[in-house]
């Protein structure tokens, strides 16, 4: 199908993109990937009048470490975290979730930002940035302001960005020593969106007692969901198989699934737990040192 007609705009400077959005309103929308709006528009579930395009805006593309923080701008695409070296080593995590990102079209075009703001609640990114404690900056016609991951998602499919604001970076905390983490999801075919997903990021002192972790999981509520009961569970805990197992039923308590084509409330429910604990052996694994593929787990 074809998309309805709308006007383009290809604003040169972040400055001119939110004074575009600004005299547009809610009829604009902004274009970053393309890769979940352009599908959305052909088939006609989502018709804006304006796209905003802020694919020429300079240096919002960039990965760069600032201030112990890896900063990624809203453009940067899932391919460069996918191979980029450094963000293996330093954030396996977000390797892991940047390489299960649809196909390798959708991979090289999609944006990180653009996929936060979507806010897809089977999505990949949000569960990963709850895990890390990230936080997002975005720009509007009173200035910037920073939010939390938390913050930024309200509901499926909607965030806290106002219609004239652009979302220009995130910041990903560096771990410390002896940190670990992994993104695991279940899906029914390659490519396809999550059935259910988890993301933990794990600090052990010792090597065996959780000094802090950070749990997410995706596609099993409206919005991703940080597992904050879990958590408190594990933290500061020595950590043994039976206390991960009771925090996997508190991560089934926390997830709020719904059924659909994908499968019912209760089997998405079981899956969380099944993959929580799988991803916990992972990020622990990663924590004390090893190179550990989440494709082989």
């Amino acid at each position: 199908m074809y998309p309805r007609p709308f006007e383009y705009f290809s604003p040169q400077t972040l400055d001119e993109a939110v004074a575009l959005l600004s005299q547009l309103g809610e009829a604009a929308k902004v274009l970053a990937g393309g890769q979940s709006l352009i599908p959305l528009m052909k088939l006609r579930m989502s018709s804006p009048r304006y796209l905003v395009d802020i694919n020429r805006i300079g240096g919002l593309s960039r990965v760069a470490q600032r201030n112990g923080a890896m900063i990624f701008g809203t453009l940067a695409r899932h391919v460069e975290i996918e191979d980029s070296i450094a963000i293996k080593s330093k954030l396996p995590i977000m390797h892991d979730t940047a390489s299960v990102i649809g196909d390798t079209q959708v991979r090289n075009l999609g944006t990180i930002g653009g996929a936060l703001a979507h806010a897809d609640p089977a999505g990949d990114w949000p569960p990963t940035l709850l895990a890390l404690n990230a936080k997002v900056k975005c720009c509007g016609p009173k200035g910037e302001r920073t939010l939390s991951t938390d913050e930024l998602l309200v509901d499926a499919y909607s965030t806290n960005l106002s219609a004239s604001e652009v979302l220009t970076e995130i910041s990903v905390p560096l771990p410390w020593a002896g940190s670990g983490g992994a993104y695991l999801k279940f899906e029914r075919k390659a490519g396809d969106f999550a059935v259910a997903s988890v993301a933990v990021q794990i600090a052990l002192d010792n090597g065996e007692t959780c000094r802090d972790i950070g749990v997410g999981l995706g596609a099993v509520g409206l919005t991703a969901i940080r597992a904050r009961k879990a958590e408190s569970l594990l933290r500061g805990k020595k950590l043994s198989k039976a206390l991960i197992q009771d925090a996997a039923k508190q991560i089934s308590a926390e997830a709020d699934p719904f059924s659909d084509i994908r499968g019912t409330a209760d089997y998405k429910r079981h899956l969380v737990t099944v993959l929580f604990e799988r991803a916990m052996n992972v990020a622990m694994r990663r924590a004390h040192g090893e190179e550990v593929e989440t494709v082989h787990v």
